[in-house]
């Protein structure tokens, strides 16, 4: 693409018209030059110690590169961080990384030009790994202008703007090579679930976190955030959240200084292809529910375990990553429709009223009404046990309900599926369950209906999914 635009530049360098001066496409270095006055350098001063805090755990990525690079340089630890961030307002809105200003005293932001402003947090949104920045400059500034990260296709070009090391304008140029990248727990990146990164090749190294990541038309179609690597830079894999995730979480932030995110009030797992035929689904897809928040939105529509989210709202929901994606971006007190699959009872329809994801989480911290819950013989290759005082001191178990694993044999058909001594069973064929016994009879019953395999929703800490398992006639 680009080679085809430095062509046509070349043959046209001849006397030419002014029409057809007018017609002929902007040069890269041109689309540049207009670009860097809007990119600027962002300093977070830390009060001593507090930027230790943003260190990577330990196995990281980038653990071993910071490492070095605090041990040459002991006070930087306790000093500033560099980084980059991009004007959207010529009011004097500026978009960076939470990562980059997280815990800051002081916050300054340098121009191309020099100019140095003090910059005051308008927001900041950890999940997402987004923060919104204002200064007041006398004169206005060049804003930029968003595009539509869902038109961007794997081979397309791109460019990067930003402040690796401390170096200010740096521009690399690459392509899109893969979207939808899920990083979970990738070193201390703040974005969750929520992001489905665009990777790049384009060079990305520390410093260039939270500029832009620009269209060739000067759009900015996403904000560059993380880097994987061993050696701490960059060698040709960056992440960047897309805009048409930033910018609403962007607005949200100017409007309300915090997200309000919408909240259906569900764990969920993926569709494996052995649950999916043991619930009659046809194929792998959705997310299936493993628990419903008591007092939640999805517990007042009637949502319960074991029903697998089809759509929400009118999109079409293919995997658990995408569903909090979804009903994050849904406003807050919107009634939509949710489409299930229940088993033995095929698709069902729930309007559900949407709360809002950050007062449930701040419900939860305080431990009030909208909490997020915690969650003998050989069966099916597993050795049970009812709840006892011992058993839930030895494997740490929060609740008083369900059956205890306390054995599993090798090469089991539970073995197999991952189930391990200390994992409690909840439910049975979508059955609670408060005694070997009643799993028995459960199994049972599920032989004399034919069945070839039976759905257990296990629960191990906080952490709850369901497995199928196939069992003998």
């Amino acid at each position: 693409m680009l080679g085809a635009t430095l062509a046509l530049s070349l043959v046209a360098a001849m006397p030419a018209t002014q029409a057809q001066t007018k017609t002929q496409p902007i040069t890269v270095p041109e689309l540049v030059a207009r670009l860097l006055p809007s990119v600027v350098s962002i300093q977070a001063q830390h009060t001593p110690g507090a930027n230790s805090r943003a260190t990577p755990r330990r196995g990281s990525p980038f653990e071993e590169y910071f490492k070095r690079y605090f041990d040459r340089n002991p006070g930087r630890r306790r000093g500033s961080a560099m980084g980059s961030g991009f004007v959207i307002d010529k009011a004097g809105y500026i978009v960076t990384n939470h990562h980059v200003i997280a815990n800051a005293t002081r916050v300054r932001v340098i121009f191309s030009d020099g100019r140095k402003l003090a910059a005051k947090i308008v927001g900041k949104d950890r999940r997402a790994d987004l923060a919104l920045l204002k200064v007041e400059s006398k004169t206005p500034l060049a804003a930029l202008p968003w595009g539509n990260s869902d038109k961007m296709l794997v081979g397309q070009d791109v460019i990067a703007i930003g402040n690796p090391f401390g170096l200010s304008s740096t521009v690399t140029k690459g392509i899109i090579s893969a979207r939808s990248r899920f990083l979970p727990n990738m070193g201390r990146i703040s974005a969750s679930g929520f992001v489905d990164f665009l990777q790049t090749d384009a060079a990305i190294n520390k410093g260039n976190s939270g500029g832009p990541l620009f269209n060739l038309k000067g759009e900015v179609i996403g904000i560059n955030t993380a880097i994987y690597s061993r050696v701490g830079t960059n060698v040709g894999i960056a992440f960047a959240v897309p805009s048409n995730l930033a910018k609403p979480i962007v607005e949200q932030l100017r409007k309300f200084g915090r997200t309000r995110r919408g909240w259906l009030g569900v764990h969920i797992r993926e569709v494996g292809a052995d649950v999916a035929k043991t619930i009659g689904l046809a194929r792998p897809t959705g997310a299936i529910v493993v628990n419903v928040f008591p007092g939640s939105p999805a517990a007042a529509a009637g949502l319960l375990a074991g029903d697998v989210i089809l759509t929400f709202n009118g999109q079409t929901v293919p995997n658990s990553r995408k569903l909090p994606q979804i009903v994050a971006a849904t406003e807050v007190g919107k009634a939509v429709d949710v489409v299930v699959w229940r088993k033995s009872k095929g698709r069902m329809t729930f309007q559900v009223k949407l709360g809002e994801l950050e007062k449930a989480t701040l419900s939860k911290k305080k431990g009030g009404k909208g909490a997020l819950p915690d969650g003998a013989g050989a069966i099916l290759g597993m050795q049970l046990s009812p709840m006892t005082p011992k058993l839930k001191r030895q494997y740490q178990i929060a609740s008083d309900v369900g059956v205890v694993v306390v054995n599993v044999a090798r090469g089991s058909e539970a073995a197999r599926k991952g189930i391990r001594p200390g994992h409690v069973i909840l439910e049975l064929d979508l059955v609670k369950v408060k005694s070997p016994v009643d799993v028995r009879k459960l199994l049972v019953k599920a032989r004399k209906d034919r069945k070839r395999a039976v759905l257990v929703l296990l629960q191990r800490g906080q952490d709850r999914n369901f497995v199928s398992l196939r069992i003998a006639n």
